[in-house]
């Protein structure tokens, strides 16, 4: 037992430094949109669209990547992972258009779905079961408190050095985590899986498909719901969505199984995580750029904040989450929801002159509540997942829990940035106009928090997070 117990362990940490490195450097690019527009002199609204291309490759290509890692192994697939990761920095660091920058942050994205299914999947197939809520609960703690210094060292470099030097940082980073990771993992993927035939026409449709949903939002908010441009891609999305189910019916080894989809637990907690984790990545975005309008010269004030909503984001990880190992997970998740929601609640209280600590406070409890019920969705969802299954299972999961952020981002950024917009063209102050739309923000994130906790009620009840 302590010699398997060695050996799950020393196995992890190339996943946990991979965690590590998604968390950090994702935690550096909270402050790349907003510094990057500004630069350009261009609206803060097209910090929508570098958010969204690497939401879309990091969404739509998790699944993929996870059925390629059951493939050509893990090892192979974690260390391709991030040299392409590095590669999407370097460019994003030469971005001189938005076009340009919008090409190296899908590619950017392409590593995080590369990364997250197979560390996922190294925890659900290789913890013992006893620690599986732990290990879930460990690569939240390493991915969020990783990410608790990058909002405010990020700021300061972009405030000093401008956003290229914090890029730069971010590839030397890149650079020396891939040159540890190629050290632990030397002995890991000996053996793999004999080749089966790979879904290729549903790679291409998942791809399609997945990209069309993540632009519907945005293009019907930023460029008008009766406009061409977004009925184009509204049909073309209907399209897609049919191909797809027909393809992935007549696969022999399909990308996105039914069997895993369907099920009763995993239907609702992808629900309520569209409702409710979205919110982390848009507050980021939106309080950075409430902080540019109401404090323009302690813009600072904006990493701090989002940093304190890492440390919210680690502690609701590690204490939260394993209590599902303990109790009724449906009881855990509606408390750890309840937080999430009195986190948006504060937000209408913000004011042009708000105090740094009810910021402060608001992104701290949000961040709670999401960490906890974060991990314990993934406690839910994957248990029981076998070997054979848990590449392309993790990178299905993956695929929707990676679509619930992008989906808030291109939900709630744009319901905020043209509040701001039109509130000004209205003849009203930048200041005036930013604590008026986050009100209303607030208001709109409050009533998704309400029915993500009715689809938690709706879970089945089972003890210590055997849900199926």
């Amino acid at each position: 037992m302590e010699k398997h117990s060695i050996s799950y362990k020393k196995g992890f940490l190339p996943y946990a430094l991979a965690a590590l490195l998604i968390g950090l450097i994702g935690g550096f690019s909270t402050v790349l949109g907003p510094a990057f527009v500004q630069d350009l002199g261009i609206a803060y609204n097209n910090t929508t669209w570098t958010a969204l291309a690497q939401a879309i490759s990091t969404a739509a290509c998790a699944p993929i990547l996870g059925k390629v890692g059951d493939v050509i192994g893990r090892r192979r697939t974690l260390l391709g992972g991030i040299a392409v990761f590095t590669l999407g920095n370097v460019l994003s660091a030469v971005a001189g258009s938005l076009w340009f920058m919008m090409a190296a942050r899908f590619i950017v994205g392409i590593d995080t779905a590369a990364m997250g299914p197979v560390i996922l999947a190294y925890i659900a197939t290789e913890f013992p079961k006893d620690k599986i809520a732990k290990g879930f609960s460990l690569y939240m703690l390493l991915s969020s408190a990783s990410v608790i210094i990058g909002p405010t060292v990020g700021g300061l470099l972009v405030s000093g050095y401008g956003w290229r030097t914090m890029l730069w940082v971010c590839v030397a980073i890149c650079i020396g985590i891939l040159g540890a990771c190629v050290l632990t993992s030397k002995s890991q993927d000996i053996t793999r899986k004999a080749r089966q035939s790979f879904d290729l026409y549903g790679t291409v449709l998942i791809l399609v498909f997945f990209s069309l949903l993540l632009c519907i939002p945005s293009f019907g908010q930023n460029l008008g719901w009766t406009s061409a441009p977004f009925r184009i891609v509204l049909v073309l999305a209907i399209v897609s969505l049919v191909l797809l189910v027909f393809a992935e019916r007549k696969s022999v080894h399909p990308i996105l199984s039914g069997r895993f989809i369907k099920r009763r637990a995993f239907i609702l907690s992808v629900l309520a995580l569209f409702l409710t984790q979205g919110l982390m990545q848009a507050n980021m975005t939106n309080i950075i750029v409430f902080v540019n309008y109401t404090r323009p010269n302690h813009t600072a004030i904006s990493g701090y904040s989002i940093s304190v909503m890492y440390v919210g984001m680690s502690l609701g990880a590690i204490l939260l989450g394993p209590l599902a190992d303990k109790f009724k997970p449906k009881r855990i998740l509606l408390v750890s929801f309840l937080l999430t929601g009195i986190g948006c609640a504060a937000m209408l209280l913000f004011t042009e002159v708000t105090s740094v600590f009810l910021i402060m406070a608001s992104l701290g409890l949000l961040g709670f509540g999401l960490g906890g019920n974060g991990t314990i969705f993934m406690k839910v969802v994957l248990s029981g997942l076998t070997p054979k299954e848990a590449g392309a299972g993790t990178g299905t999961y993956g695929l929707f829990r990676d679509l619930a952020a992008p989906f808030g981002v291109a939900v709630f950024v744009p319901l905020f940035t043209n509040q701001i917009t039109a509130a000004i063209a209205a003849g009203a102050a930048g200041s005036t106009a930013a604590a008026a739309s986050i009100h209303f923000l607030a208001t709109a994130e409050i009533i998704c928090v309400a029915f993500g906790i009715a689809a938690v009620a709706l879970l089945p009840s089972h003890n210590k997070g055997e849900i199926s």
